[in-house]
């Protein structure tokens, strides 16, 4: 994947984004999906590797669409200026744990995983499971490796405590949260230069078992 080629032509559509402009570069922009195809499928094979169930998966169906749905935004611009894939059992339509890629530029650059506002019973045994199993989340969210990559949990929470818990509880920080997703951000000067295809596994395999632990909770 040349990525230097991949992030100019986004900084351009980030100036130009309209269809008149994206249609003068598709030619560009066609030669530079295949590319992130091709990438996306070489990522997909490595996790299937240690994931078989996710060798059911086709590279170009983990890849989501450039064309933003602009009904219910402020935002009317057509185009993302980023390219970006899902990986879970179920596709990208899964409800359950799964890794996401994103590549392009203004520090725009991540991967992330998690569970990202999970329905109502899928919370609830998430939140039992860590009310049970604390210690072991605990374990792998502070565990050296992990730390280096993810900072921790995710976004929104709660401002009580969920119904059935005590605000003492030892993890009433984790049990507040609305989502469970942690994310590792790429600088654009380094996400030039990097072996995705080896980078981008790397970081997911480091998730693992933070995605084990939320497919255990959901799944029993």
């Amino acid at each position: 994947m040349n990525q230097s080629a991949l992030f100019d032509f986004l900084t351009d559509l980030a100036l130009h984004n309209d269809r008149e402009w994206f249609q003068a570069h598709k030619a560009t922009y066609d030669q530079l999906r295949k590319e992130f195809e091709v990438l996306v499928g070489q990522i997909l094979n490595a996790l299937a590797a240690e994931e078989p169930a996710l060798a059911t998966l086709e590279a170009k169906k983990c890849i989501f669409r450039i064309y933003r749905d602009v009904r219910f935004s402020k935002r009317k611009e057509p185009y993302k200026t980023h390219f970006s894939a899902y990986f879970a059992v179920g596709g990208k339509q899964s409800v359950g744990p799964g890794y996401y890629f994103q590549l392009g530029p203004g520090g725009q650059t991540m991967m992330a995983g998690g569970i990202y506002q999970p329905e109502k019973e899928q919370l609830a045994r998430i939140r039992q499971e860590i009310d049970y199993n604390g210690p072991a989340l605990h374990r792998i969210l502070e565990a050296p490796a992990f730390c280096q990559l993810y900072a921790g949990l995710e976004g929104e929470q709660l401002k009580r405590p969920p119904a059935g818990y005590a605000a003492d509880h030892p993890d009433i920080g984790y049990l507040k949260h609305k989502s469970f997703v942690v994310s590792h951000l790429v600088p654009d000067a380094t996400a030039r230069q990097l072996n995705l295809a080896e980078y981008v596994p790397s970081a997911f395999r480091t998730m693992r078992p933070f995605s084990d632990f939320l497919r255990e909770a959901v799944e029993g």
